[in-house]
């Protein structure tokens, strides 16, 4: 269904959470090209809020201009993977830490059950999933009580899950992200910090990492045999 824009709301406001969102779905690949023209014709709006939508996005890392003035969205690399989970377990082993050393055990492992609740009632659209899947990340890192670092890792968040819209889940990998959240906030209200950890290493950093670097891997394999 095409999207209608509100008249009510700034123009380049809507354009841009729509080009963001398509982005975030890969409905827009790494590497395909956008244009304003194409843009505007589809949205049926003039090209002045389209040129300020894509300005933004191209500001924000999304959206890169080469040497032609072509836009293009930005490519996902093998060493985006490496960056976004070296950061990923510095902060997530960090705050799960601080939930323990704070004693907020009993608080967080009720944040996390409901993260799982979420889950599980999204199997069936893989954007609602990988977005609810990287909250529960984010819930962690909430820990830490810093907006700095809370607005660093939104914008990670934003990255996982174009990383997750590109790999191809089985119904048996929700399956096992379920079980395991579900045996990490059951740790986590038991106070059992190494057992928490233990899955939150295993089961996400580490799990999330590889499946990254293969289907990355693939296709940057696939853009050089295309060149």
């Amino acid at each position: 269904m095409d999207p209608v824009l509100n008249k009510d709301d700034a123009l380049y406001t809507q354009i841009y959470d729509i080009l963001k969102n398509r982005i975030m779905r890969v409905e827009y690949y790494p590497g395909s090209f956008l244009t304003e023209a194409s843009v505007a014709k589809e949205l049926n709006t003039s090209r002045m809020p389209v040129r300020v939508a894509m300005r933004k996005l191209e500001s924000e890392g999304w959206l890169i201009a080469d040497f032609r003035k072509k836009i293009r969205v930005r490519d996902i690399t093998v060493k985006d993977v490496r960056e976004i989970y070296q950061l990923r377990k510095l902060l997530e082993v960090s705050a799960l830490k601080e939930i323990f050393d704070t004693g907020r055990t009993w608080e967080y492992s009720f944040k996390f059950e409901e993260c799982l609740v979420r889950l599980r009632s999204s199997v069936n659209d893989q954007y609602q999933w990988d977005f609810y899947e990287t909250a529960f990340h984010r819930e962690i890192v909430k820990a830490l009580d810093s907006e700095r670092i809370d607005r660093i890792y939104r914008n990670n968040q934003d990255e996982l899950i174009r990383i997750g819209m590109l790999c191809d889940k089985q119904p048996a990998h929700y399956e096992v992200m379920h079980d395991s959240i579900d045996v990490f906030f059951h740790a986590v209200r038991e106070m059992d910090f190494n057992r928490a950890l233990d899955i939150l290493n295993r089961d996400h950093i580490e799990l999330g990492y590889q499946m990254g670097i293969e289907r990355i891997g693939e296709i940057e394999k696939q853009q050089l045999r295309t060149k």
